[in-house]
This record gives structure tokens, C-alpha cells and sequence, in this order.
């Protein structure tokens, strides 16, 4: 059974009485509710509550509500109630545009280990296979790493690896335009990671995991309060895998070290320092299979083999390191007024070494015919390609930002005020060709009868020239103020300006020319919104909020945009947040329509960028989460995008009028745990996507598909030693997980995992 436990911290700031920092509490006396039954209620201004089941009592040990459940978070429950991801901590209630939270209770529950799992327990979120290897995200079909809207505690996190869950106390999900907060960014919204902190409360776990493909993972949390307001808190991690599921082998290992002081006081202090080291294989993917050399582009799917076999070379890879430091100062001028400050370092490297598969021109197949699924055989030839990536990047991000709630005018203000500044320099390197003078190591064909060939090329002797360099700096300044205008009633404005500056130098390693360009940016963003609360359990909103992209984004410009204006994003939504009487259950509905205004097209009469093109995406939203009954605990995210459209299209672009690339219809993810006995615990779930057209829409559809997952949990030692199972794609669904034009790579097929947990 979840425990009840209760923290405390010391809260000094002038002229107030100490408060406890959080206290988290289970609840027995909850309704067996049928879930249509709850929406309804809540609907009509308040939840239905009966007596618990008699056979709730007789089983489980009752445990009484308290006000304080409302903090209930992270490990302890799938529901929370703040975020920070709207600058400065506020109630997911008060902000009036939608926000998914992934806790690090589902984390755990589901075993995901990467953020890119993470996020496809939300809804909207689909995958790119990028030509450089990268994990491009989506959501709502609009690119967000790509344009830097991927977070750490609120800073910018924009290079490119292979980010774990380690030391993630919860991941936030805002949806739809967000440069109000952020700056630069785009349409389809942004991504927080919120890292764990140093607590006052000692509880240390450590899990250890085995599963297949000869899977292991340990993973260590560790926190130590060393004082009267000062906490040490340890995150370690260790992975190691021959396969993921989706061939490509794992090899990782990462620490997080957090020391916090004066926590609750009137100065408080934060250091940290976050380091993660990969040395992990990659699959980059498979080509795209029609039925037949003749069948029609649209019957073009994919091929029929199990997702862990392996066509790449053995002396493929992906390396990467993160390495990043963090200083905060939060000075608490009174209980309603806050100043947080912010400074971060960060150092990312990367190395990829793959190798892109075709299938080998006709002459080279079996009889001299061109490769479809009526030839294929285990003699179908495939060529590997050469696909590097090293770079490099460095950032110093600082921000500011100042809340307040205070009385004025005859109203109540919840204002936000803030100022950031960033430094960002990115590093590409290239391998010099042979005319170059270099060595360009041959890699031989394989077939389709022969995975895991055991094939290899010496990496080590490609020399390595510095190919471009972008450097930029940055700086924006922001306020916000929410205002009680009537007794249920709240109105929200939001102005930012940013300005920034760039310069790309692009080198010849032939000629070793240098090649330059600049762009500097000005520009305002806007978010407005109202609120109607007529009760403390329920909150609808009405917004509107703008982006803006520039050619920069992607951290590279060319001729044809060096002088391109940034592209402008609009969002409008209507949305609602209501919870059940005992705050143990809420439900999130929106209404949305995301539309990019002028994207940036190459017009071929002048060969340049312009501003022609225009899409969007119009649309429903449905988030669930929290507990059903004492014992039946729920978690679901739902999305539908009935109509999305490229408005306005160009020769090297989409079709006018077609669906955009990479945006499925339906899509989402849902997550349920049952307590059948005080020890015994158990669930299952759900990721969707329906079918969805790949990059640059070119004429067929991916399949949709749908995974399901199980989980069993047994505390041998309650609070103490518990085994947990998991086994994820139980039906072992073959599926596209990330899609290009050209190829795809395929999601992971079935896997068992057995975990233990030790609590001390």
C-alpha cells in the first residue's frame, strides 16, 4: 500500500512563522466512482462522493484525507498540482494554457529510462528520424528541439543526446506557443526537466534492473540532510544493454550532485552539478519497402523483421557527453515575494559514427531484380552509408526572475517579472575526403539474411576538420501579471522582448575558405488570457499566445536565410481544469487551434528564403490523472487533431492542402495500477498513435499503432525491499517509431524487466 509520510522544512523569511515545506499523505476514503460518472459530477459544478466499499475497509488499513494532499508529488503520486515551467512556481490552475506533467512516479511505474520514453506517454508528441541521427521532436506536428524548446529547471537545454531519466523528478509538457516565457521557440510548445533536489528529509533508494537482451541498469538516490536547513542529495546511474529492442546496443552512465542551503529561509542556495557519458550503439535506421517494384508510391510500407535485428556496422556508434553546472539563489523578501536567480554552464559533446541502409541498385539483387517485399529474401543486398555527426557545444545561460502577489488598485495581482541572457557556441566537424586529404574507410554491403554481421571499419583513421562554428548571444526581458478582476474571475497579460545576434562561419575543407554570416533579431511576444473559477475545484480559461523562429534556430545559416525575418506562430485555446471534491483526481480539457503564419519557404525564382508558406493544426486535448479509489490509481493523455492542413505550400516544401507530415490524427497514452492487497500492486497501459504521413509528406502513410505494457509490484518488505516486473510491447507490435522520407527506425519490440527496489 502507498505510505503516508510527512516533511518538513524550515521557512524563516521576515516577520513569518515557520511552515512546513511539504506534507504528503494516502487516502482510504475515497468513492468507487465510475469514471463517466466523475466527468458528469464535475460538470455539474461539483464531485458525488459515497461511503468507501465495504470491501475497501476490509482489505486495505483506511487512512484519512487531509487538506495536505494536495502537495501529494513525485514518487508518491501521478498527480501534482504546480509547475514551474510558467516561470516562477505556480498553481497548474492559474495558468491558462495546457501542461502535461509526467511525475516520477509513472516514471518508475512504466520503467522508462530515456525522456524520449517519457514523452510518448503524452499525447502529440511524434519522432523525427533527422538525417543526422537525431531524435527530432514533434509535437502537434511543429518541430521543438530543433527550434531549442527542450528545458532543464526552466534553461534552455538545446544539444542534441540522448537525455536519461535518472535524475528527472518530473517532466513538464506546455503546449502551444510559449515565447512570452522562453523567447525563441515554436509553435507546437516546450519540454521542462525538472531535476531532483536536495530535500529536508532523509530517504535513500537504490534499483537495480535486469532484463533481455542481457539489460542491466542500477540506479542509485541518495539524500542526506547535514544540517538544520542544508541537504546533500546523489543521483548515480549505470546502463548496459547488448540490444534495446530496436538495434541498438547501451552503454551509459551519469551522476547528479545536489547540495542545497538555507532551504526555507529568507536566503536559500542551490549548487549542482549533472554529468551523463554515453557510449551507446545506433540503429539509423531501415529503407521503406513498396510491395512490388511497380506498386504505387502509396502502398509503400515497412519491412517485415524483427525490430532488433542490426544491418550497421559493428564499429558504428553514438557517443556523447553532458556536462553542466547550475548556481541558484532564491531571496524570499516575504512569504507572497520571491527573487530566483539562476546561472548554468554546460559542455556537450558528440561523435556518431552510422550507417544509413538502401537497398542495393537491381544489378546487385538476387536475379538482377530491383529489392520489394515479392524479391526479398535473405540474399536481398543492402549498402551501408557513411552518416557522421561530431560536434561540440557550449552555453552560459543566467536568469532572474521575480514573483510577487500582492494588492493594488483594488485588485489582487499574481505578478512575474524577469530577465534572462544566454551565450550559446556550436561546433560542427567534418571527416576530410579522400580529395581532401584523408582516408575514407570502406564499408562493405550485407544482407538481409546476415544481422549482426560482426562487420568493421577503423573509425580511428578519418581525420577531422572543424567544418562550421555558429555562435550567438541573447537576452530577453519579460512581465506578467495575473489579476483578480471579480470574485471568480481572472485576466492575464504577458508582454517579452528579445533581442538577439548570430554569426555562422561555414569552412571549406577543400579550399579552407571561411564563409560568413550575421543576423541580429528584435522582437516582441505576447500572451493574453482569461480565467473563470467558480469554485477551488474548477478553472476554465480562454487564451491566446504567439511564437517566433528564427533562421538561427537549428544553430546554422546559409544565403538563402541569413536575411529571413523569423517566421510568427499563433496559439488560441479554450480549455478547462477540474478536480474531484477530495482533490485526488483531475481532468484537463482544451480546445486548441496552433497555426504557423509565414513559414520559411525557398522560393526558386530567387533562390532564397521567404515568408510563403502557412500551416495549422485545429484540435481536442484530454489529460486525466490521480486516484479513481484508494486502491485504483489512473493516468491518461489524449489528443485528436481533426483538422490539420498546409495552408500554403512551396516547390521544395509539402503540398498545398495536404496533411503536414508527422501529425496523426489520434494519439496518446494511458496508465492504470491496481492495489489488491497491502503488498501487492499491479497495472497496465497504453501508448497510440494512428496512422501518420513522414517528413515532407510524400505520398503514403505510416501505419498507427498501438503498445501495451504490464507491471507487477510486490513489497516482500513493505517501505523496505520491493520486486517489481515489467514487460513493455507485450505483443511485441511491429512499428514505426521515428519516420523520415526515406527510412524509419523501428520501436522497440517485447521486453521483460525485473527490478529490485531497496529503501533505507
Amino acid at each position: 500500500m502507498a505510505r503516508t509520510k510527512t516533511r518538513h522544512q524550515s521557512f524563516h523569511p521576515p516577520h513569518c512563522t515557520t511552515a512546513p515545506e511539504q506534507a504528503t499523505s494516502n487516502t482510504a476514503e475515497r468513492a468507487i466512482l465510475p469514471l463517466g460518472a466523475m466527468m458528469f459530477a464535475a460538470s455539474m459544478n461539483g464531485w458525488a462522493q459515497t461511503p468507501a466499499a465495504e470491501d475497501d475497509v476490509k482489505t486495505l488499513k483506511p487512512v484519512v484525507v487531509k487538506a495536505a494532499a494536495e502537495a501529494e508529488q513525485g514518487k508518491d503520486s501521478l498527480r501534482t498540482t504546480t509547475t514551474r515551467i510558467g516561470k516562477g512556481q505556480q498553481q497548474l490552475r492559474d495558468i491558462p494554457q495546457s501542461i502535461t506533467v509526467v511525475t516520477e512516479k509513472l516514471i518508475d511505474d512504466r520503467k522508462i529510462d530515456t525522456v524520449k520514453e517519457a514523452l510518448k506517454a503524452t499525447a502529440g508528441i511524434t519522432f523525427l528520424a533527422a538525417e543526422g541521427g537525431e531524435e527530432d521532436i514533434r509535437m502537434r506536428g511543429f518541430p521543438i528541439n530543433t527550434t531549442g524548446d527542450l528545458f532543464i529547471d526552466g534553461m534552455r537545454d538545446p544539444a542534441f543526446y540522448d537525455r536519461d531519466t535518472f535524475n528527472l523528478d518530473r517532466l513538464e509538457v506546455l503546449r502551444g506557443s510559449a515565447s512570452m516565457l522562453f523567447g525563441r521557440g515554436s509553435t507546437g510548445g516546450a519540454v521542462n526537466q525538472v531535476n531532483k533536489q536536495a530535500q529536508l528529509y532523509g530517504e535513500n533508494q537504490v534499483d537495480v534492473t535486469l532484463g533481455s537482451h542481457n539489460y542491466r541498469r542500477a540506479v542509485a538516490d541518495l539524500n542526506v540532510r547535514t544540517g538544520d536547513n542544508e541537504a546533500f542529495r546523489f543521483n548515480a546511474m549505470r546502463t548496459i544493454a547488448d540490444n534495446n529492442g530496436a538495434g541498438a546496443s547501451i552503454d551509459k552512465q551519469g551522476f547528479a550532485a545536489d547540495y542545497r542551503w538555507g532551504i526555507g529561509t529568507t536566503d536559500e542556495f542551490e549548487v549542482g552539478y549533472y554529468h551523463l557519458d554515453n557510449k551507446n550503439g545506433i540503429n539509423y535506421g531501415l529503407p521503406w519497402v513498396r510491395p512490388t517494384a511497380t506498386s504505387p508510391v502509396s502502398s509503400t510500407g515497412m519491412l517485415p523483421l524483427d525490430p532488433k535485428t542490426y544491418y550497421g556496422m559493428a564499429s558504428d556508434y553514438n557517443k556523447g557527453t553532458a556536462n553542466y553546472a547550475t548556481l541558484i539563489h532564491t531571496h524570499r523578501f516575504s512569504a507572497d515575494t520571491e527573487l530566483v536567480t539562476k546561472f548554468r554552464k554546460g559542455d556537450f559533446q558528440r561523435d556518431q559514427r552510422a550507417s544509413s541502409l538502401r537497398f542495393a541498385a537491381a544489378a546487385l539483387q538476387p536475379g538482377s531484380l530491383a529489392a520489394s517485399l515479392a524479391t526479398l529474401s535473405d540474399g536481398t543486398v543492402v549498402t551501408r552509408g557513411t552518416n557522421l555527426k561530431m560536434q561540440s557545444m557550449e552555453n552560459f545561460f543566467a536568469q532572474s526572475d521575480l514573483s510577487s502577489k500582492f494588492n493594488a488598485f483594488g485588485f489582487k495581482h499574481e505578478a512575474l517579472t524577469g530577465v534572462d541572457f544566454a551565450w550559446e557556441r556550436k561546433r560542427v566537424y567534418g571527416a576530410l575526403n579522400a580529395a581532401q586529404g584523408g582516408v575514407v574507410p570502406a564499408k562493405a554491403n550485407t544482407t538481409i539474411g546476415t544481422p549482426f554481421d560482426g562487420a568493421t571499419v577503423d573509425e580511428s583513421i578519418r581525420s577531422i576538420a572543424k567544418s562550421s562554428e555558429f555562435e550567438s548571444l541573447s537576452g530577453g526581458l519579460y512581465a506578467q501579471d495575473l489579476i483578480q478582476v471579480a470574485d471568480h474571475w481572472k485576466l492575464l497579460g504577458g508582454v517579452r522582448y528579445d533581442a538577439m545576434s548570430g554569426t555562422y562561419d561555414q569552412f571549406n575543407l577543400t579550399t579552407k575558405a571561411i564563409t560568413n554570416f550575421q543576423q541580429s533579431i528584435y522582437k516582441w511576444s505576447q500572451r493574453v488570457g482569461a480565467l473563470y473559477q467558480p469554485s477551488p475545484l474548477q478553472s476554465f480559461h480562454l487564451s491566446y499566445a504567439n511564437s517566433f523562429n528564427t533562421s538561427g534556430d537549428t544553430y546554422s545559416y546559409s544565403t538563402l536565410n541569413e536575411n529571413t525575418p523569423p517566421e510568427k506562430s499563433m496559439n488560441l485555446e479554450l480549455g478547462a481544469k477540474i478536480d474531484s471534491a477530495d482533490r485526488r483526481f483531475s481532468t484537463r480539457y482544451a480546445l486548441f487551434r496552433s497555426v504557423k503564419l509565414n513559414e520559411r519557404n525557398t522560393d526558386p525564382l530567387i533562390n532564397l528564403s521567404v515568408l510563403s508558406g502557412k500551416r495549422h493544426s485545429t484540435g481536442a486535448e484530454f489529460d486525466f490523472t490521480g486516484r479513481i479509489t484508494p486502491r485504483w490509481e489512473l493516468w491518461g493523455s489524449y489528443m485528436w487533431i481533426w483538422d490539420a492542413e498546409i495552408d500554403k505550400g512551396a516547390p521544395d516544401g509539402e503540398a498545398q492542402g495536404s496533411r503536414p507530415s508527422l501529425v496523426p490524427k489520434h494519439s496518446g497514452s494511458l496508465w492504470s495500477t491496481y492495489q489488491f492487497t497491502e503488498k501487492l500492486r499491479a497495472g497496465g497501459g497504453v501508448n497510440f498513435r494512428s496512422k501518420m504521413t513522414p517528413n515532407r509528406n510524400p505520398g503514403w502513410y505510416s501505419e498507427g499503432y498501438a503498445t501495451a505494457d504490464l507491471m507487477a509490484e510486490y513489497a516482500v518488505i513493505p517501505e523496505k525491499f520491493i520486486l517489481k516486473a515489467n514487460v513493455t510491447n507485450i505483443t511485441n507490435k511491429l512499428y514505426a517509431d521515428s519516420l523520415y522520407t526515406s527510412f524509419y527506425v523501428p520501436g522497440a519490440g517485447r521486453l521483460y524487466m525485473l527490478t529490485s527496489t531497496f529503501k533505507f
